[in-house]
């Protein structure tokens, strides 16, 4: 039951051929059966989610169906408030937090009727892509326990890989939704800057923090964006822009579009397997698009997520930094030294490239790249790396998508020898999920036929 999709489980509770309880109990047992090995999850809900799926199974018998999240077993990324349940963001710091009121996609989500199963492990405050710097521990890859699984949002990939809850809600500020997505075989989302609110969401870096789904598929990732898209007033990030029917786009008969492949710098240093098989997915994708040719993108600005997080621990690292890990602190320390003339002429370029961007989607539909470079390191080496943030190359492709703010997705492709997932990563224009969606759609059916 653990290893259906959304789509399917919401059609089964639908026509209530399986109920709720029944979901929620499958996925608690995946939990206890294999968080002790995976650490995906930091606080397992199990009260307060079979009450939830109880009440979910009354309103359906009841008639009383409100839609396709109804009943369904879904992960939260532990920066993510919950009232009355602890949101730590892996530190030390927050161990003991209990906020006061639900952030606003917990409150998308409860409207929707899911059942909200835990809060999930990451990397300390969301700062790197490994998801081993957790004062909770580091999570294990599903594919090989003694490699990464991502980061920051990486027990959340962990958990729906293993079918530990059926889909996750992650942040991403630098890769940190796609990149742990492909390195753990499912797909993830970074929707445009501004279309999910992030009230009630820590931040990591204001000016680049975007909240996205995990799921097993792009059916999956369609329904429960519908359930967490929409405009909040409180959030100053937030944009009032319509929601498409993100599903009913997926039916539309198939566009040729045009594709960009952005082979500089992304297709550099290209681990050989990777290359293989971004290579026979483009050969694939040429199938059906009009045209594709290399493009290139405008340069992004590299000094301003390090001083937006420093502003926002400076107080408290300052105070306590022993209640920091050592990673965290290293980088604290070396953003405390960029200076304001950086940030401010940064922040400016941040907003040139949002809008030079829109250029390159006037000559292009999609763009296409590797999500990462290489395949997960172990963690092992990933605890002994140094915390310079040039130094993770498997966020090296991600990055600059959160600069130009466009939604932007990664869907598996195939895998290594050793079987670990490779992912590939596709962009196109400022709030146009429905169409990205629709194509990740078709580039997944065609790799995955039959």
């Amino acid at each position: 039951m653990s290893n259906i999709t959304i789509a399917e489980a919401s059609d089964l509770l639908r026509r209530k051929e399986v109920s709720p309880v029944e979901l929620t109990t499958t996925c608690l047992t995946r939990i206890e059966e294999l968080n002790p090995t995976i650490n995906a999850f930091i606080t397992v809900m199990h009260e307060s989610a079979l009450a939830e799926a109880r009440a979910a199974e009354a309103e359906i018998n009841a008639g009383n169906w409100r839609g396709p999240m109804h009943g369904i077993p879904i992960g939260l990324k532990d920066l993510i408030d919950t009232a009355g349940i602890k949101t730590t963001c892996g530190s030390a710091l927050f161990a003991d937090r209990v906020p006061t009121e639900d952030a606003f996609i917990v409150q998308r989500l409860k409207s929707a009727g899911a059942v909200l199963i835990g809060k999930q492990n990451m990397q300390e405050f969301a700062y790197g892509g490994t998801s081993t710097s957790s004062y909770f521990g580091p999570v294990r890859n599903p594919c090989d326990t003694d490699r990464i699984a991502g980061g920051s949002s990486g027990g959340s990939a962990a958990a729906v890989a293993t079918g530990m809850c059926f889909a996750a809600i992650g942040t991403d500020t630098g890769g940190s939704v796609r990149e742990p997505a492909a390195f753990c075989g499912i797909v993830g989302l970074k929707p445009t800057y501004g279309r999910v609110s992030v009230r009630g969401v820590f931040p990591l870096s204001a000016s680049l923090d975007h909240v996205g789904p995990l799921c097993q598929d792009v059916r999956d990732t369609a329904l429960l964006l519908q359930a967490i898209a929409g405009y909040d007033m409180l959030d100053t990030t937030c944009v009032d822009w319509p929601v498409d029917s993100y599903t009913e786009k997926l039916a539309e008969p198939a566009i040729r579009p045009r594709i960009g492949i952005v082979r500089r710098p992304y297709f550099d240093d290209l681990d050989p397997e990777i290359a293989i098989a971004i290579d026979q997915a483009l050969k694939q994708i040429s199938n059906f698009a009009s045209e594709m040719s290399d493009v290139d993108l405008p340069a992004t600005p590299t000094a301003v997520q390090a001083p937006e997080v420093y502003a926002l621990h400076a107080k408290s690292f300052t105070a306590t930094p022993e209640l920091y890990l050592p990673w965290i602190r290293e980088r604290l320390k070396q953003a405390a030294a960029i200076d304001t003339i950086s940030y401010i002429e940064a922040r400016q370029h941040l907003e040139r490239v949002r809008r030079e961007i829109d250029d390159v989607f006037s000559e292009v539909d999609f763009l296409i790249t590797p999500t990462t470079p290489v395949p997960p390191i172990t963690i092992r080496e990933a605890l002994d790396m140094s915390p310079d943030p040039a130094g993770e190359l498997w966020l090296r492709n991600t990055r600059p998508f959160n600069a130009y703010g466009v939604p932007t997705i990664s869907i598996p492709c195939g895998f290594t020898q050793a079987g670990l997932p490779i992912g590939l990563q596709i962009s196109s224009a400022h709030f146009s999920e429905a169409k990205l969606l629709a194509f990740a759609f078709a580039c997944e059916q065609t790799f995955f036929r039959e």
